[in-house]
């Protein structure tokens, strides 16, 4: 059995609940992070006990910082999200050794074990995020934009050899396509007595810009059109990569599913929009107005 990792883990873990604690001012989080803490101190204390050599290197150090910064990166929620993920297997592995033990060790280690599921099936549903309260209306902002805009610029491949009016339809779609996600993020949270249809609106409308001017920017710094589409392609697909790892995480779901799943209706729309807009070219001759 491999106490020296389950030591590692728990101290890892306690560690990073004690910082964030100490970094939360909403006294019910703080609260919560604190019950976390001093829990997983109690786990670690227990795994200290069966191990002669106690060594923590540098490699922890660097664990704690890096979960550290993605809170500061992606939230609270996502932070703890992920460290229950791995939580879970750590339950599984507990259970599997539990027979291993007798007297108090394994009625301290069946205590643990209820500690992790408690973790996983209670408290974490008491901590709450605006960020993650309106995910929704974010990922409504990204996701549209990134589909429309991406069409967008693979109908003026057949439209135009100008990166410049390529780039500048982006941006006037964006735009416009904006207005319109907000009013119905607006309209759609009115719904919902929990949502703040404003707070709703501005989270899809300015995720919406935002991204499409990111989408628009290859365009504008380069002349080559194919460059420059596939250049925003590649920013769209990372884009949509990030947001499916962070949902993953916040909703429990598959990673790659929801990001093939997501790539592939990029590359469809892209491919139908360029297919259409070619055939437009060729039927008006536009690219001899605009090449």
């Amino acid at each position: 059995m491999d106490f020296e990792k389950y030591y590692r883990d728990e101290y890892i873990d306690y560690k990073v609940y004690s910082y964030l604690a100490k970094l939360e001012r909403n006294k019910e989080r703080k609260a919560i992070l604190e019950k976390f803490a001093k829990l997983e101190y109690e786990h670690f204390l227990f795994w200290k006990s069966m191990i002669k050599k106690r060594e923590r290197g540098s490699l922890d150090k660097l664990k704690i910082s890096l979960i550290i910064l993605f809170k500061y990166i992606f939230g609270l929620i996502f932070t703890i999200k992920l460290m229950e993920r791995n939580e879970k297997r750590v339950i599984e592995e507990y259970k599997r050794i539990l027979n291993q033990f007798d007297g108090e060790a394994k009625i301290k280690l069946e205590s643990i074990i209820k500690d992790e599921i408690e973790h996983e099936n209670f408290w974490i549903n008491q901590i709450k995020d605006n960020t993650t309260k309106y995910l929704g209306f974010i990922v409504l902002g990204m996701a549209d934009a990134i589909i429309e805009i991406t069409g967008v610029h693979a109908g003026f491949l057949g439209v135009t050899t100008s990166t410049i009016i390529a780039g500048i339809a982006g941006l006037v779609v964006g735009v416009s396509a904006s207005i319109a996600m907000a009013s119905a993020a607006y309209l759609q949270s009115k719904q919902s007595e929990s949502l703040n249809p404003k707070i709703s609106a501005i989270y899809t409308g300015v995720f919406y810009i935002l991204t499409a001017v990111v989408l628009a920017i290859p365009y504008f710094l380069t002349h080559n059109m194919f460059f420059a589409f596939f250049s925003s392609l590649a920013v769209a697909i990372t884009l949509i990569g990030f947001f499916n790892f962070y949902s993953s995480i916040i909703f429990e779901r598959n990673f790659y599913k929801e990001f093939l799943t997501s790539s592939v209706l990029i590359l469809v729309t892209a491919t139908i929009s360029f297919i259409f807009g070619e055939l437009l070219g060729n039927l008006f001759g536009i690219p001899k107005f605009f090449g």
